[in-house]
């Protein structure tokens, strides 16, 4: 099953099945896997939303011996990666963490939760899906790509830097933003002799902001799968050089990224989309893993990274539903 909301909309969807048309696809960070919900977009109301509740004790798959990283050992190890970005003289990498949530004594309602995701954040794109043993909930604003069909117009954002709503941006956010405009900039000039650049500007997601700038770009049918191999992952999900900073989240990341910071793929009549999916959780009968990420600069301090990722992480648990 898969329900999903679209930015700045009330409707909910979820896809029949009707037919073997993939609607939706799931990319993961690497490339190497992809999950394909097929049939046909339709609309469903909150009320048959909510008919069949779904539960985490309804969950198939359980998680045994995850141990989460210390305080400690996630800032000795950005202390780290800040050598090896002084030593290669990098622009920025992106490393990742997992936080916990028990859930032993605790029962979530994964569809309420869902619906809370959705009125916490109005401009982003919101999913659940259960597919196997596998179940995931996310909701990111971050647009990788949209293409308009009919009149081949492409857009997608420039997002990074991250802040609590009360700070002021200082020249590591400021950097680390202009880093990932310059790079999707590069990228779309190789393809489109029509390049518009927005202003950039503060971008609300719940309790922290981030730096966005729009761009919008005419470009054919044709050559989107290969723009979008080029722009995945960005800069604000991997880093710059793209291929060093791979290598870099290899050596450093214990852990496999799975879906977290891949991309959603949503093919309507009218548009093909693409969500980067950043802010989201993996759960499981007995526990939830949610991903928060950081982008890690020469200027990075790593105990304010360190509180970077729990604020993020607090975007997911603050809207978590338990049941009663």
């Amino acid at each position: 099953m898969l329900y999903f909301r679209f930015p700045f909309s009330d409707q909910l969807y979820t896809t029949d099945e009707d037919s073997s048309e993939n609607a939706v696809t799931f990319h993961s960070f690497d490339e190497n896997e992809k999950l394909f919900f097929t049939g046909n977009i339709t609309e469903i109301s909150e009320r048959d939303f909510l008919k069949n509740e779904v539960f985490s004790d309804e969950l198939i798959s359980e998680i045994n011996d995850f141990t989460e990283e210390s305080r400690t050992f996630y800032e000795q190890k950005i202390s780290e990666v800040i050598d090896v970005i002084k030593q290669k003289q990098l622009a920025k990498v992106v490393i990742s963490r997992r936080k916990l949530l028990d859930l032993s004594n605790k029962i979530v309602s994964l569809s309420r939760t869902f619906l809370q995701l959705c009125n916490s954040y109005p401009n982003a794109l919101v999913y659940f899906f259960i597919k196997g043993e596998r179940c995931w909930l996310g909701a990111f604003s971050e647009l990788l790509g949209k293409f308009n069909r009919k009149s081949g117009a492409f857009e997608t954002m420039s997002l990074a830097g991250t802040l609590p709503l009360n700070e002021t941006w200082s020249a590591k956010e400021t950097e680390e933003q202009m880093a990932v405009t310059d790079f999707i900039k590069s990228v779309l000039v190789n393809y489109s002799q029509s390049v518009e650049q927005g202003e950039t500007c503060d971008h609300i997601s719940g309790n922290i902001k981030h730096l966005r700038t729009d761009f919008k770009a005419a470009v054919s049918a044709e050559i989107l799968p290969q723009l979008i191999a080029e722009l995945h992952p960005t800069p604000a999900v991997c880093g710059i050089p793209k291929a060093i900073c791979k290598d870099i989240i290899d050596d450093f990341e214990e852990h496999p990224r799975k879906f977290y910071a891949g991309y959603i793929e949503i093919e309507t009549e009218g548009f093909l989309q693409y969500f980067v999916n950043l802010r989201c959780a993996e759960f499981f009968r007995n526990a939830a893993l949610i991903y928060v990420g950081g982008g890690i600069t020469a200027d990075s301090q790593p105990a304010k990274e360190w509180q970077e990722t729990e604020l993020k992480a607090e975007a997911l648990l603050n809207n978590i539903i338990f049941a009663p």
